[in-house]
């Protein structure tokens, strides 16, 4: 396995790495929709923050820590509020990673965790991978299919810990990307699993998270960022790491992991 890491912190844009009270470090939060000049777009984003910390805490407290995901995909429909991990381009990771690897699809079957609102998806589907995309939420998967008319991509709703049994090795790439890290501890352990159980034989998980150091404490509210012992846990299914990238360029750690499953 190669473990790498990229120097070089610099300020982030748009609140993904504004300061922490207290300890100078950056603090993680959803990052926020491309923003638009002036304080009306600015207090918009502030009330999504808002928006999510309460529906976390809610759903936390009544003993449904994955429920909070469909009650915001509503609520950002019924008061025109934005889902705050909302894009409408694919994460730039996961591009610059195909891109790398001049990844083609072709002949392949790629599974998209936790889709949202489908950017991942479609950016898999255009490279050629007959791509299914699932997500918790069923609103999330209604406005994907929306958003996304006539696109190859199969959005599904389906629930990670409980997934159709014949997805089980049944990809060829596996994708979580910033999903397992909005889940509390006691989810997220079963999580790590349940993430590379549908990888197959010869296929690959690649996992793209926030992440904190080790003596970092979590916030209080989501998004929990991943130590590396908790990246290194997504190979509980009999995957192997293969490379672990340490990426500060955005002024907060992030991690891209990539696991593979011997043929």
């Amino acid at each position: 396995m190669i473990s790498v890491g990229r120097a070089g912190r610099r300020r982030g844009k748009g609140g993904e790495a504004a300061r922490d009270r207290g300890n100078g470090r950056p603090a993680l939060r959803w990052p926020a929709v491309a923003p638009a000049p002036g304080r009306r777009r600015a207090g918009r984003a502030r009330q999504d923050q808002e928006a999510t910390a309460r529906l976390s805490a809610e759903a936390l407290a009544a003993g449904d820590p994955t429920g909070w995901f469909e009650r915001l995909y509503t609520e950002a429909e019924r008061v025109d509020s934005t889902v705050p991990w909302d894009r409408e381009s694919p994460h730039g990771l996961l591009v610059e990673w195909a891109t790398a690897r001049e990844l083609s699809g072709a002949g392949r079957r790629a599974l998209v965790v936790g889709c949202g609102y489908g950017r991942d998806a479609e950016y898999l589907g255009r490279l050629g991978f007959a791509t299914t995309a699932f997500d918790i939420s069923p609103t999330a998967v209604r406005v994907a299919r929306e958003r996304h008319p006539g696109s190859p991509v199969t959005y599904v709703t389906a629930d990670l810990l409980d997934p159709p049994a014949d997805w089980r090795r049944g990809f060829d790439l596996v994708l979580e990307s910033m999903n397992v890290q909005a889940l509390p501890p006691r989810v997220r352990e079963a999580a790590f699993g349940a993430v590379g159980e549908p990888v197959a034989p010869g296929g690959t998980l690649l996992v793209i998270a926030a992440g904190r150091e080790d003596e970092e404490d979590p916030p209080a509210a989501p998004p929990w960022p991943l130590t590396r012992g908790e990246i290194d846990a997504f190979g509980r299914s009999g995957l192997t790491p293969v490379r672990v990238e340490d990426l500060r360029d955005t002024g907060i750690l992030r991690w891209r992991a990539e696991f593979h499953r011997p043929a």
